[in-house]
C-alpha cells in the first residue's frame, strides 16, 4: 500500500505529501512523475516527483489544489493510502554539464523545477535561480533551491517578496548583463514559458521547458497534452515532459488549454454522500 506517511501544507493552496513507494523511489530520475488515484472511484492524473529516498522507500509530491482529483487527494492524511500509482514515468532530464544554467520557476511550477535543479547541480553546473509569483505566499521551497543555486533572485507581481515585477524581468537583466548562460531551464504557466522564451530565443540561449503542467492522464492516450514541436506533433507525457522551448508553438498550445474550461470548472464539484471521499 502507498501510505501517506508526511503531509505539509507549503501554503493555503499547495500541498507536499511523502509517500510509500519503494520501487518507484529505486528508479526515478530528475523529470519524470507519476500517475495516480487518490480513491478507487478518483480520476487518474499525473503529479512529478519533486524528491526521493530510496533508502526510505518513499517519494514526494507537490501538488496545488485546483479541481476535483487534487481536492479528493488532499483529503488523504498521514496514515491514509492512495489506490493507486504509477511510475517512474516520461523521459528524465538530460543532466549534461553547460557550465551554467538558468533555472526559472513560476508559481507551483518551482516544485516541478526543484528536481531538475537538484539533479543539474549534481552534473557539475553552475546553478542561477529567478523565481516568480503573484505573491510571497507561492514562493515555495526557496530555502531549498537557494542551498541548490550559486544565486537565487525572487521576483513577485506585488512586491511582496524581492521586487515587484514579472521573472522574465530578472532573466532578461540576467542575459543581457553578460553574465554566462549555457542554457535556460523554465517550468510554470504556459504563459510564463512563452515569456521566458521570448527573451532567449533572440539573445540565441538553448532553453528547455517542462511541459508537465498540461498533462491529463499520463500515458498518451487522451491526447490532451498534445503540442506541435519543431512542426512536428508530440505529446508531453510519452515524448517529453521536457522539451527544446525554441520549437514549442506556445500559441496553439495556450489555445487548446481554453477549450474545456467551462467543463472543468464544472468536474470540480464532488458529492459529499459519497462514502470514499471523506470530510
Amino acid at each position: 500500500m502507498n501510505k501517506i506517511i508526511r503531509k505539509e501544507f507549503l501554503n493555503p493552496e499547495v500541498v507536499r505529501i511523502d509517500l510509500v513507494a519503494p520501487l518507484i523511489a529505486q528508479k526515478r530520475k530528475p523529470g519524470q512523475f507519476v500517475v495516480l488515484r487518490a480513491f478507487e472511484t478518483s480520476e487518474r492524473f499525473p503529479l512529478t516527483i519533486v524528491d526521493s529516498d530510496s533508502a526510505a522507500g518513499t517519494i514526494s509530491l507537490i501538488y496545488q489544489v485546483v479541481g476535483r482529483s487534487t481536492t479528493e487527494l488532499a483529503r488523504l492524511g498521514v496514515g491514509d493510502s492512495v489506490s493507486d500509482i504509477l511510475g517512474p514515468l516520461g523521459k528524465p532530464t538530460e543532466l549534461r554539464s553547460v557550465g551554467t544554467v538558468v533555472a526559472v520557476g513560476g508559481g507551483v511550477g518551482i516544485a516541478l523545477l526543484y528536481p531538475i535543479v537538484k539533479g543539474l547541480r549534481l552534473a557539475g553546473n553552475r546553478l542561477v535561480t529567478f523565481l516568480g509569483g503573484r505573491t510571497d505566499s507561492l514562493l515555495i521551497l526557496r530555502d531549498e533551491l537557494s542551498r541548490l543555486s550559486d544565486r537565487l533572485e525572487v521576483i513577485t507581481d506585488d512586491g511582496s517578496s524581492g521586487r515587484k515585477g514579472l521573472v522574465t524581468q530578472l532573466l532578461a537583466e540576467y542575459l543581457d548583463s553578460g553574465e554566462p548562460a549555457g542554457e535556460v531551464v523554465a517550468v510554470g504557466p504556459a504563459v510564463m514559458m512563452k515569456a521566458v522564451v521570448a527573451v532567449t530565443r533572440p539573445r540565441n540561449v538553448p532553453t528547455v521547458v517542462s511541459l508537465n503542467p498540461i498533462m491529463v492522464d499520463g500515458t498518451g492516450m487522451c491526447g490532451g497534452c498534445r503540442v506541435t514541436v519543431g512542426g512536428e506533433t508530440r505529446f508531453a507525457c510519452v515524448d517529453g515532459p521536457e522539451f527544446d522551448g525554441l520549437q514549442v508553438d506556445f500559441d496553439e498550445l495556450m489555445h487548446r488549454q481554453r477549450f474545456y474550461l467551462d467543463e472543468e470548472a464544472k468536474s470540480a464539484h464532488y458529492c459529499k454522500l459519497n462514502p470514499q471521499r471523506k470530510a
